[in-house]
């Protein structure tokens, strides 16, 4: 029943945008809004892994330091800008190769962290 019901919704609020004059500007404005509230949620969370993992981020030196901080950074904006980047095929493949290459990077900085403790 609850999947039903949340699939009504969704239907309804699609047709509200296809039927409702000026609802494509309605939705990108909501899309907007909700990739900027993502935005600050992902960066209050970073705030708050760092706070509590400080000590650990700093037990790992400079140079990987550096490449959590790039990757997370990376990440950050590479999602931000994720509507232009797949407007390409080349920017989605860019966007994809971002993605990937900090991921794996905050995969061998979290290997790194694991092999001192």
């Amino acid at each position: 029943m609850e999947t039903a019901r949340n699939i009504a919704i969704i239907v309804l609020l699609a047709l509200v945008v296809w039927l409702v004059p000026g609802g494509g500007e309605g939705a990108s404005f909501i899309s907007q809004l909700l990739n900027a509230i993502f935005i600050v949620l992902m960066a209050l969370g970073c705030g708050i892994l760092y706070r509590q993992y400080r000590g650990e981020i700093f037990s790992l030196g400079d140079t990987w330091r550096f490449a959590l901080y790039a990757a997370v950074g990376v990440a950050i904006v590479t999602v931000a800008a994720s509507r232009r980047l797949f407007d390409t095929g080349a920017g989605a493949l860019l966007w994809f190769a971002l993605v990937g290459g900090a991921s794996y990077t905050l995969y061998l900085v979290w290997q790194r962290y694991r092999s001192y403790t």
